[in-house]
């Protein structure tokens, strides 16, 4: 797999990390039984391996995530076996007890060979109250994953960290991705997840239950290649295993 954009991502971390005392570097490596995002399996419901690095220094944040998937191969010409994202923003707080959130977040799928291309931008915004957090995103690529005419889509999510003690997590989500132009009424959907996980000194095994109303005969690209027509949104259980270092 090719992950040197990857590997230089990491290491920019490394070096704004070395000498400052005060900044924060965490990677982690995981495996999970299915690749979702929104709500949506990115790996054709077969287990992905994934890496990430988060460097924080203050209020400031940079991160790198990467993990195989097989979404792009199902469709005619693709040819990208992982996806890379690139984020970064600022957290802070408003008032006492109102924090927010802005940024930017960057999709990358090397070589992916589609028309449209798959590789998109967006920036967001995000407030939190308590264990609360309301975020909406918003394109500003021409296009969202490979989807024609789709530069205005946007995505509105509410969720919750729910510290239950011991380790254990349970983070409650809702939301609803809004995909712009001609393919709007059938790629628009919503999703809700709720996911358990449990910290053992940075080994975390976790369960996600996941559901959305994507419509099938817009998210079953690998239908007329695989021979495969279940719906990339059908509800789903996912297991994960990560380890942070």
């Amino acid at each position: 797999m090719k992950l040197r954009t990857l590997a230089r991502a990491l290491g920019f971390c490394a070096v704004l990390a070395a000498g400052q005392a005060h900044a924060d570097l965490v990677l982690n490596v995981a495996a999970v039984s299915e690749y979702r995002a929104r709500g949506l399996s990115q790996s054709r419901f077969n287990p992905a391996l994934q890496a990430g690095a988060d460097y924080t220094n203050g209020g400031l944040y940079l991160g790198a995530f990467a993990s195989t998937m097989q979404w792009i191969e199902d469709i005619p010409g693709g040819d990208a076996v992982y996806e890379l994202d690139l984020y970064g923003g600022y957290a802070g707080e408003l008032t006492e007890g109102i924090g927010y959130d802005v940024g930017f977040l960057r999709y990358i799928f090397p070589n992916n060979n589609l028309h449209p291309g798959a590789d998109t931008t967006e920036l967001y915004a995000a407030l939190s109250y308590g264990v609360a957090k309301l975020k909406f995103s918003r394109t500003v690529s021409k296009n969202f994953l490979a989807i024609p005419d789709s530069g205005e889509s946007w995505y509105a999510e509410l969720g919750a960290t729910l510290d239950l003690g011991d380790g254990y997590t349970l983070v409650p989500h809702v939301g609803y991705q809004y995909i712009s132009g001609p393919f709007s009424s059938d790629a628009s959907y919503a999703d809700v997840a709720l996911t358990l996980s449990k910290d053992f000194d940075g080994l975390v095994p976790s369960i996600s239950l996941i559901a959305t109303d994507a419509q099938r005969d817009f998210y079953n690209p690998g239908a007329g290649m695989t021979g495969d027509s279940r719906n990339l949104g059908r509800a789903a259980v996912v297991l994960g295993l990560k380890y942070n270092f």
